[in-house]
């Protein structure tokens, strides 16, 4: 496979480009455009100018071959897509859009760090000339109608049974989520765009096709592997964020007996997932409990790390759905979490990303999530249960984690 590479002119943002790459895709009628944005493979964004769908009965079919040597950064391009939770739903309910999507680009755009655009592809055919072109060109403004969402009500009472089940040993912890749901009419590649612009999630990924798109607008990193080398950084620990002066509250959530104890329960349980597919004596946490802002809230952070030693499928099979976002331990975590949720979740809690032959794998944790279909939007909303969880308190959380987006959905 020949690697294509050239630096381009022009000084747009991310999300311009991301909303002039989606008019282009839909004028020329070549698929739609994908994207991620934040901090996705050592750069700020990789964008793809058409994405072509690949149906498959297996949903892992991206992961098949053996890890590729590291890359020098360049992506290239590879498969954009998602794995839905509702994959791992023991109840086997689903949303009613795919519960999984890969599809392929042959080239992308990538911006880097310093902030350079470049064009890669995976051999010879697009025009670099065409996107430096249009990374000249004005932006499109892509809109929205403002919207709210329907909250259901407080899902206190699924709280109160998950802390009777940890109570009675039945396991440690485990994320009980809602979904918040509306109508929606629009582009949601806008509402991504936006997100992008005034959130500034870290692994943020859109997605778009006839089943409906996903506008991802997460802090979370699920798993990266370049070479042989994994990585998983499991948020665990919340507290409202309400400006540049609320240093206490950082504070405070580091010291939290509750949120400590959440976060290492789930980092040794990401520790565990990661060691049935890693080098003995390879995984290690090189980070604890580090607390980091997201959009409306700061979190505890914790990175562990490992060296594969089989292909990527098997460390999908090995570590999906996220422990961050199921419970410990993970099988009756699952259990409980179909026995107390009264829906599916669809996308949200599954991950997004990009498999690249060049670069290797990056997905994102899929929160702080919208899936939009046939005109409809959903959110969906949770956080980890524990022995101390307040009821109350656990939906005040929910509520501080939806407002930055509910507000985003709003303003149109």
């Amino acid at each position: 496979m020949r690697l294509v590479r050239k630096r381009l002119r022009g000084k747009r943002t991310a999300d311009e480009v991301l909303a002039s790459l989606t008019v282009r895709a839909r004028a020329q009628g070549v698929g739609t455009a994908a994207g991620l944005c934040g901090d996705w493979f050592g750069s700020q964004a990789v964008l793809a100018p058409e994405v072509r769908p690949a149906p498959a009965a297996d949903p892992f079919f991206p992961f098949r071959g053996q890890p590729e040597p590291p890359g020098d950064g360049a992506v290239g391009g590879g498969w954009f897509g998602y794995l839905s939770y509702d994959l791992t739903d023991p109840s086997g309910r689903a949303t009613g859009i795919p519960r999984a999507v890969w599809s392929w680009a042959d080239h992308v755009l990538r911006l880097d760090t310093e902030g350079q655009w470049w064009f890669e592809a995976l051999g010879p055919g697009a025009d670099p000339a065409e996107f430096e072109a249009l990374l000249a060109a004005p932006s499109p403004r892509l809109r929205w109608a403002p919207a709210r969402l329907d909250r259901p009500l407080p899902h206190t009472e699924a709280i109160k049974a998950c802390v009777h089940a940890i109570e009675a040993g039945e396991l440690f912890q485990a994320n009980i989520c809602t979904r918040f749901t509306g109508r929606f009419a629009g582009d949601p590649a806008g509402l991504f765009a936006e997100g992008v612009r005034t959130l500034a999630p870290r692994r943020a990924a859109y997605l778009e096709g006839d089943w409906g798109a996903i506008v991802s607008l997460s802090p979370e990193l699920f798993l990266a592997r370049q070479g042989l080398s994994v990585r998983s950084t499991p948020i665990k620990g919340t507290l409202p964020r309400r400006g540049p002066a609320d240093d206490h509250l950082r504070a405070r959530l580091r010291e939290s007996v509750k949120d400590v104890a959440e976060n290492v329960m789930i980092t040794d349980l990401v520790r565990n997932d990661l060691g049935r597919v890693c080098e003995v004596g390879s995984v290690r946490v090189p980070d604890l409990l580090t607390v980091r802002p997201a959009p409306g809230v700061w979190h505890l952070e914790s990175t562990v790390e490992g060296q594969l030693r089989g292909t990527d499928e098997d460390l999908l099979r090995a570590t999906f759905p996220p422990g961050s976002v199921t419970g410990a331990p993970k099988i009756r975590a699952l259990d409980l979490i179909a026995e107390l949720e009264p829906g599916p979740r669809g996308v949200y809690t599954g991950a997004v990303g990009l498999v690249s032959p060049v670069a290797g794998l990056e997905l994102n944790v899929a929160i702080r999530t919208f899936e939009i279909a046939a005109g409809r939007i959903a959110l969906g909303v949770g956080g980890g249960i524990t022995a101390d969880s307040d009821p109350q308190a656990e939906w005040a959380e929910c509520l501080h984690k939806a407002a930055p987006l509910e507000r985003l959905l709003a303003a149109g």
